[in-house]
């Protein structure tokens, strides 16, 4: 009898544990995406199209490959099961993050929409920083694209808003308004003077902390940028969103603007956001991306100094890591890389760590 009581306990043990696997977690996973070479082609529309392409102005050939990366993960609609959670806590590829880390609730726009605005923010910034670099001047105009719930701004700016000047400071991009920001801190008001409806009125907004880093004052908007650009430059690049891949179009547009080649022949992947000054900040998932990487045929990676402490410990294969802060620091690396110069001189991950510290 006890032996028939273990049994039915061990089978009933049994059939829980099965149901529990099989039961959706509240996580996202994630892993690397597809690789795309920013000097190479893509497909947009069923046509083979250049990912980057430059309509007026003299372009030269270039040779390698600069890849960018993106990671895959799963939405709010297609839950991982528990199982798979675990399966992936053990995958050195992927990683385990709560929902709502990946899908933030609290939004106007759906995860789509807000990627895609990313996305074009990304190219903005990744085109103002290379023609900058080429010595090309550019003017920007600022949008309000979405108003955050329950942040400073609303009920103050409404969506299409134009932003001419904070606190008396003209604007150039996106990045100028977190500076100025960062001076007025959270204790007093920022003066901004805004367009709307054709008219110009001054407002005025308290910063708070912002979502994606609480020490720093935010009004609580998504900005979105315009400018007539000296030279026509398209970057074409269907179902991709994210800030992520900002470095390397910057790269990729001024590799094609110049007769030297920047790969000299090498495959080198990357990361980092960038904005019009060509400061190159961290990124998500740049674990995964290093993988995506190693599995595209990179020799080289450039990551954003601002990711080394994900980096460092979790390099694989023999993928050689560069840590980059600027636009002008990744195109020193490109530069020794391509002459095939001293290479262990180039700035690693560890060292970045050590001179932070």
């Amino acid at each position: 009898m006890s032996q028939i009581v273990g049994l039915t306990l061990l089978a009933g043990s049994v059939l829980c544990a099965s149901v529990v696997a099989s039961a959706s977690a509240p996580y996202a996973i994630t892993r690397p995406g597809p690789v795309f070479d920013v000097l190479g082609d893509t497909t947009v529309h069923d046509a083979e199209v250049p990912l980057i392409e430059i309509v007026d102005a003299e372009t030269y050939a270039t040779d390698g490959v600069l890849d960018m990366l993106t990671i895959n993960a799963n939405g709010p609609d297609s839950l991982p099961t528990w199982l798979q959670v675990l399966e992936a806590y053990f995958d050195p590829s992927r990683s385990v993050l709560p929902i709502e880390a990946v899908y933030p609730p609290s939004s106007d726009l759906t995860p789509e929409e807000r990627n895609d605005l990313l996305m074009q923010e990304s190219q903005t910034a990744a085109i103002a920083a290379a023609l900058r670099h080429l010595g090309y001047e550019t003017e920007a105009e600022l949008r309000v694209a979405e108003i955050e719930p329950g942040s400073p701004a609303r009920g103050v700016l409404e969506v299409e808003d134009r932003i001419l000047s904070v606190n008396g400071q003209p604007l150039t991009d996106v990045t100028d308004i977190r500076e100025i920001l960062a001076a007025n801190g959270f204790d007093q008001p920022a003066e901004l003077v805004i367009v709307r409806d054709g008219a110009e009125q001054t407002v005025e907004v308290t910063p708070a902390p912002g979502s994606d880093d609480p020490n720093a004052p935010r009004l609580g908007v998504q900005i979105a940028t315009s400018v007539d650009w000296p030279v026509d430059v398209r970057i074409q690049l269907e179902n991709v969103g994210g800030p992520s891949a900002g470095m390397m179009f910057a790269l990729g547009i001024i590799d094609k603007l110049t007769p030297e080649s920047l790969t000299g022949g090498e495959v080198i992947a990357g990361t980092g956001t960038i904005d019009g000054d060509g400061e190159v900040g961290p990124i998500g998932g740049i674990r995964q991306k290093l993988f995506g990487a190693l599995g595209a045929g990179a020799d080289w990676f450039l990551a954003p100094a601002g990711n080394c402490d994900e980096v460092v410990g979790h390099v694989p294969g023999d993928l050689q890591v560069v840590a980059v802060s600027t636009l002008d620091e990744a195109l020193a690396a490109l530069d020794v890389i391509s002459s095939h110069g001293d290479t262990a001189a180039l700035p690693t991950c560890e060292t970045a760590l050590a001179t932070a510290r």
